[in-house]
């Protein structure tokens, strides 16, 4: 098993990652009868899509020796109605100022975040509109 959720009521759960104990609470949104005191569930699906482009390119940038440190990511999510589902996922991927990329690395590492695993198992209809911003 990867995590155990439990439902502590008042529309939030606290997940836990079995392997090393970390844990998550999530809240219902705001615009959905939450607090919107936690991350909710479908923001954790957006920042998971950012966390797993950024840790893809990590990979790549390693294998070729380029540098992100410092890389930053924005997100924002945006929800449709009927069914309520996540209808878009921006990113703005911020890479450092302070580094020159060359055209081959930029392609390296956005197609290492174009390739990772949550963008390609998140379902086609879903818009991704990662941005690269190269410093």
């Amino acid at each position: 098993m990867t995590a155990k959720v439990i439902y502590k009521g008042d529309l939030r759960t606290e997940a836990t990652h079995l392997q090393s104990g970390t844990r998550i609470e999530t809240d219902a949104p705001t615009d959905n009868k939450g607090k919107g005191e936690r991350f909710s569930p479908t923001d954790l699906v957006a920042t998971a899509l950012a966390a797993c482009m950024a840790t893809t390119m990590a990979i790549a940038a390693q294998t070729h020796e380029i540098n992100i440190d410092g890389l930053e990511c924005n997100v924002q999510k945006v929800m449709a109605p009927n069914p309520r589902r996540i209808a878009e996922i921006q990113i703005e991927l911020n890479f450092p100022a302070s580094k020159n990329y060359t055209d081959k690395q930029k392609k390296i590492l956005e197609h290492a975040a174009l390739t990772c695993p949550v963008h390609v198992s998140l379902h086609p209809d879903m818009k991704k509109d990662p941005s690269f911003k190269w410093g």
